[in-house]
């Protein structure tokens, strides 16, 4: 199979010769081996794994998005992904990584929703003047 992680900004991984690759959706982890029929699954974040030859396993923390499958090749497309040999090491860069995330968005739709309140409420009193 081949295989393209693909992120807003770029290209994470694109890799040919995958053996196979483990995905965490809604409904739990499944499987793709290079004969299964196509699909189309959403992700949810987690621990994605592929598996070549010559890499071996391959473990990735992937955020939400979207998986593909059509014939040979795989597109996974998600927000954000962070790539790591060793399991441990790699929960402890996705806490630190997304967590730091998660505050900046929260943050941020902190301030969106200030500005949104102010922009409501110059608004209802340019209409009642």
């Amino acid at each position: 199979m081949n295989l393209k992680v693909l992120l807003p900004f770029g290209i994470f991984a694109d890799k040919t010769g995958v053996l196979r690759i483990v995905a965490e959706t809604p409904d739990g982890s499944f499987g793709l081996l290079p004969r299964r029929l196509d699909c189309v699954a959403a992700l949810e974040p987690g621990i994605f794994i592929y598996e070549t030859e010559a890499d071996g396993e391959v473990f990735v923390a992937v955020d939400e998005g979207v998986l593909v499958k059509t014939g040979p090749d795989v597109l996974v497309s998600v927000r954000q992904a962070l790539g790591g040999a060793d399991l441990g090491q790699l929960r402890e860069t996705v806490e630190r990584e997304f967590l730091t995330l998660d505050e900046n968005a929260r943050s941020a739709r902190s301030v969106m929703a200030k500005l949104e309140t102010g922009f409501i409420r110059r608004f209802a009193t340019f209409q009642h003047d």
